[in-house]
């Protein structure tokens, strides 16, 4: 039994399966966030004026035969806002990346100065 436990324990590790997890909860989270940014705040304060005159409460009401394009229009800000978002966290990742490279790479310089005198 131990054997088998020893054995999840190094596939978790292995594959960051905890990391990945947590990954997808607050991806999922966030995703309800943009939602609600998208249908609670921004759609009602830009459009309001127009679903005012066509009598709807909600853009996403607005239909033209059979097609919901308020839906439509809702999940395009939902993925553009999201996409955004992943863009200026994975940036941010580069650039930390970039830069504590750079670090190492004038550490081991110092050093090697340091180790030749």
């Amino acid at each position: 039994m131990n054997k088998i436990f020893k054995e999840f324990s190094d596939f978790l590790k292995q594959y960051n399966v905890i990391g990945l997890a947590v990954a997808i909860i607050i991806g999922g989270k966030l995703n309800q966030l943009v939602t609600s940014i998208v249908n609670d705040l921004l759609m009602p304060a830009i459009f309001q004026p127009v679903l005012a005159r066509l009598h709807l409460d909600s853009i996403e009401e607005i239909a033209w035969r059979g097609i919901y394009w308020g839906k439509v229009l809702s999940a395009m800000l939902d993925f553009l806002i999201v996409a955004f978002l992943v863009f200026l966290l994975v940036r941010a990742v580069n650039r930390a990346t970039t830069r504590l490279k750079e670090g190492a790479e004038k550490v081991a310089e110092t050093a090697q100065k340091v180790i030749k005198k």
